[in-house]
């Protein structure tokens, strides 16, 4: 009798010990059964459990509504299955946050999207109630075919440091980092449809919901190439985009590599520097008569730019490239071609020049942005009040605009079509404008508050 107790129990060990290397360290939120280990948040849409799945249904007249777990997790993998209607956009928040004094508890922090519609962001990243999108899809055209439209998804998101990446049906979908919340609940949501009743009782269903917080380094997915990444980091370099040749053209606390336009060091007045920003000083809005324009010591002639910008209201400003300081000597900016940082929806300049070409982002004075025509899903341009990124990407010449991610623009340097624009435009009386094979980078005092941040170059072959 003993020795069957004893083998009973090796047994069992045994099994237990199987049981546990088949889990090894994974933990299911969802029992398959209810809804225990979870709260509703914000809106009233209903959640519930049926053969294995939550089911969320829309609602008309209430805001986005959210299946909340009651613990928070900081560093983890996550695993689920996602099925939304394709007519519902939806979305699982991890690492967020409702705070009484944020939006009287409004649910916010990242959102790995559930996108049905033709933009196809689906497994891209989206700050909910925050800072908008933080990797959209536009940049990874194999990410957005991933997605099985009206069929199971299944996602892995990988949330380790200030690092989150994403797999969708096994394609890598994002790459952020980020560190403005390191830890928080994990969210399904139902997103608010308004008065559309066509939309009322659809579905969004979630299922095989567990993640994993111990040992994370054995299961973490190897770092690819295959994806560009996001950065949002504060004048700082990841070590991926340092091996990429990555440069900070700013450090975020003093004036090196930087002089003003027209003299020798930087400008004593009309600029500071502050909390990692680098900020034109309001004045009273004339062209470079506060302190001046400022440039880099170093030319350029091949690169990717990329700058954090904010404006004021109704404030006016620019980034310029292929800038020749010697061309104007006298009153105003230095000459190159101009990205235009302006508030369009209040500066009265926005309504000169021709069809728009003095708006957001546009080559000033020459060519309007339109971020339609490159990406005529989307439906996020820019953040009022809050920070946007531009980017210019420079190839011989060959010059593209983007903001916030989606492309603006593109033009080509030294064309007919080209020289055509510029004898129409205030460039008409300088011989070759914008064709110079290098020039200095440009940041524009035009006596509005502009601040700027995560100033960074690579420069390409």
């Amino acid at each position: 009798m003993k020795s069957r107790t004893v083998l009973l129990t090796v047994l069992l060990m045994a099994f237990l010990s199987v049981k546990a290397q088949d889990n090894d360290g994974w933990k299911d939120l969802f029992n398959g059964k209810n809804l225990k280990g979870w709260r509703t948040l914000n809106g009233t849409s209903e959640f519930k459990v049926e053969d294995g799945v939550i089911i969320g249904i829309s609602k008309m007249g209430t805001p986005n509504s959210f299946l909340a777990t009651k613990e928070d997790y900081g560093d983890f993998i996550l695993e689920y299955e996602a099925k939304n209607d394709p007519s519902l956009n939806a979305g699982v928040q991890i690492r967020s946050q409702s705070l009484p004094e944020y939006n009287n508890g409004r649910v916010h922090g990242y959102q790995v999207e559930l996108d049905p519609s033709k933009r196809a962001w689906s497994g891209g990243i989206y700050d909910e109630a925050r800072r908008g999108w933080l990797y959209n899809l536009e940049c990874n055209p194999k990410g957005k075919e991933a997605y099985v439209l009206g069929g199971w998804n299944k996602f892995r998101v990988e949330a380790i440091g200030n690092n989150i990446r994403v797999w969708m049906n096994g394609v890598q979908t994002a790459d952020l980092i980020d560190d403005m919340t390191p830890s928080g609940f994990i969210a399904l949501q139902v997103h608010g449809i308004g008065k559309s009743k066509e939309k009322e009782g659809k579905s969004i269903e979630y299922k095989n919901i567990r993640i994993k917080t111990e040992n994370l380094d054995a299961e973490r997915t190897p770092v690819s190439g295959n994806i560009p990444q996001n950065s949002y980091l504060i004048n700082q370099l990841t070590e991926k985009e340092k091996k990429e040749g990555w440069k900070l053209l700013w450090d975020g606390k003093t004036t090196d590599g930087w002089r003003g336009a027209k003299i020798d060091k930087f400008p004593e007045g009309g600029w500071s520097i502050k909390d990692g920003i680098l900020s034109v000083d309001r004045g009273e809005g004339g062209e470079s008569t506060n302190g001046g324009d400022i440039v880099t010591i170093k030319k350029y002639r091949n690169f990717v730019l990329e700058v954090d910008f904010k404006l004021t209201e109704g404030a006016n400003s620019g980034i310029k490239y292929f800038v020749d300081t010697e061309l104007n000597m006298g009153k105003g900016s230095s000459i190159g071609c101009e990205y235009q940082i302006l508030d369009d929806k209040v500066h009265s300049d926005a309504k000169k020049g021709v069809s728009g070409n003095r708006t957001l982002g546009s080559l000033y004075d020459l060519i309007t942005a339109d971020a339609k025509f490159y990406s005529p899903n989307e439906r996020s341009k820019r953040l009022n009040g809050g920070w946007n990124r531009a980017k210019i990407v420079v190839k011989g010449n060959n010059v593209e605009h983007y903001l916030n991610g989606i492309k603006i623009l593109e033009y080509e340097r030294g064309t007919q079509q080209w020289k055509a624009l510029v004898a129409y435009s205030k460039y008409k009386d300088w011989p070759n404008f914008g064709e110079a094979e290098e020039g200095h980078i440009l940041l524009q005092e035009h006596g509005d508050k502009v601040s700027y941040r995560n100033i960074k170059i690579k420069e390409l072959k």
